[in-house]
């Protein structure tokens, strides 16, 4: 969803006065508030892969009252060009995919190495039929840029008890796609320590997925100064105490690409995903992975059992890499939880 406001960026860009309104999953409501190019989320009532063709229907039949002019739709399958249908949507812009070229009336043809990556593939949406690409992206591409209520996250740092005027090292050791993502807790533990020494504070984010995870490298640390807030916060809060990370170390996951857009320090850590794809949109990224045969395999579970491409990416390369960062980045960019 991080990387959809690329698009909607551009929109707004080449139409000053465009209405953007987004059907997303009621999760990613938080999220498209915080993005200014948007007027309204409009909540998606259906679970993953669920196919609801009744509910589509009614959907799309309430959206018909909106009059929308065009609906552009970032998912490839089938089932998602169908609510657009129903509302009558003139213009039905999409990629082809699953035989929906009959659906959609502006079906246009993915070029995967032209488009290498995803947020190209999102933009082109926005542009014309007839475009050249990848000759007509705007370059740069517009990165995604999440709005932040300084006294809304104060708050939230008081409210979860951190330490104003602290550095805070945020780590996101979860990853919902599988533990083939996941760098390992104890050098996650190895990280936060060397941190605290220097006089930090270290943040776990997650879900409440992530505990396990997270109370294993909060254990392993064994420092009050290590703040295990996984599964306490909402995704609204999240987004508040990861806009006043002083770092942030993440594994390929929805809360890495979020510090993107909030253009904090981060260090990525890549396992069995290729940042060739999905890469964090920000100009103060570290990207970390291992020179293994195997990787990247994009598999969920290691199929070789040994997870090669986590165990031997060590702990020490993230902290020279956050070492690297904080020299690179102006002081006035590095500010600690807000007082």
């Amino acid at each position: 969803m991080v990387m959809a406001q690329s698009l909607f960026i551009e929109l707004r860009h080449r139409n000053p006065e465009a209405v953007i309104d987004v059907l997303a999953p009621a999760w990613s409501r938080p999220l498209l508030a915080r993005m200014p190019q948007v007027r309204q989320a409009i909540d998606l009532p259906l679970a993953h892969r669920e196919v609801g063709l009744g509910k589509r229907f009614r959907l799309g039949r309430t959206l018909a009252e909106r009059h929308y002019d065009q609906a552009i739709l970032l998912p490839n399958s089938f089932k998602s060009a169908l609510v657009p249908l129903f509302a009558g949507i003139p213009l039905r812009t999409g990629w082809r995919g699953e035989k929906r070229g009959w659906v959609l009336n502006d079906c246009r043809d993915l070029d995967k190495q032209t488009l290498p990556l995803m947020v190209q593939r999102f933009v082109a949406l926005g542009l014309p039929a007839d475009s050249a690409l990848p000759v007509d992206l705007p370059d740069p591409l517009p990165v995604p840029q999440l709005q932040v209520n300084r006294e809304q996250a104060r708050q939230v740092c008081e409210q979860f008890a951190l330490p104003p005027g602290q550095r805070l090292l945020m780590l996101c050791p979860g990853a919902e796609f599988g533990d083939a993502k996941r760098w390992p807790c104890e050098h996650y533990a190895e990280v936060a320590k060397e941190h605290i020494n220097k006089g930090w504070h270290v943040v776990l984010m997650g879900s409440a997925k992530d505990q396990a995870v997270t109370g294993e490298i909060a254990a392993l640390t064994g420092n009050e100064a290590c703040h295990d807030l996984a599964g306490k916060t909402s995704l609204d809060q999240a987004i508040d105490l990861l806009s006043q990370a002083t770092a942030v170390v993440s594994n390929d996951s929805g809360l890495m690409h979020i510090a993107a857009a909030l253009h904090r320090p981060l260090v990525a850590v890549y396992g069995s995903t290729s940042a060739d794809f999905t890469p964090p949109l920000s100009d103060q990224v570290a990207i970390l992975n291992t020179d293994i045969d195997c990787r990247p395999c994009f598999q969920r579970e290691c199929p070789l059992q040994h997870k090669r491409c986590l165990t031997e990416l060590e702990p020490s390369r993230v902290i020279k890499a956050l070492e690297r960062l904080s020299a690179s980045i102006i002081v006035g960019d590095m500010q600690p939880c807000v007082s």
